[in-house]
């Protein structure tokens, strides 16, 4: 609705949050351009991701989706973009990154920054690369919505009352009851 344009740039899930955007009719209007970045080459090479960053954090890291999301919007000089790296399995795995592994990053043409680390387990390398497609579009869509503004906290001291509150008096005091009168009925002794 807004016409803001989209580039991706995807690593494990190998070109489908492209296929899942121009999926939908229209998207030529929104989407300038997807980049399969699968090797550490072509993250350099395709987005300018520098390579002393995945050496020094690895290509599944949060500082290189970053770097991959930040090279996206200013090569394809697009509104938005969305990056996903991650290890999809069933091999990959290394100390401290499992399979099921998946960074992902958004960036907006103002500034904005999104990451999101998810860690799905090995729940096989199909279910990883859906998972992640379906998490890059909820980004992407929040993204897309725009700053938003910040909810004002009301103070603890002085709670919002719809009404004003007013003191009541018991209906009754401390000790006595109110008896009901019952009818007499006849007990079993008395017949």
């Amino acid at each position: 609705m807004r016409k803001l344009t989209i580039a991706t740039a995807e690593s494990c899930t190998g070109g489908m949050v492209a296929a899942a955007l121009t999926d939908i009719p229209g998207s030529s209007d929104v989407i300038e351009r997807g980049y399969i970045t699968y090797s550490n080459a072509a993250k350099h090479a395709m987005l300018g991701v520098d390579l002393a960053t995945i050496d020094a954090f690895g290509a599944v890291s949060k500082e290189t989706a970053t770097a991959m999301a930040f090279g996206a919007l200013e090569h394809a000089d697009v509104d938005l973009a969305v990056s996903i790296t991650g290890i999809a399995g069933p091999g990959g795995a290394k100390p401290g990154k499992p399979v099921g592994l998946v960074h992902l990053a958004v960036a907006s043409r103002d500034g904005r920054i999104a990451h999101k680390e998810c860690r799905f387990g090995a729940v096989g390398r199909s279910n990883v690369r859906q998972r992640s497609v379906i998490e890059a579009l909820k980004m992407l869509m929040e993204m897309a919505r725009g700053p938003q503004s910040p909810i004002k906290k009301r103070s603890p001291a002085a709670p919002h009352r719809s009404r004003p509150r007013v003191s009541r008096t018991p209906r009754r005091t401390a000790g006595k009851r109110r008896r009901t009168s019952r009818p007499s009925t006849p007990r079993a002794s008395d017949s």
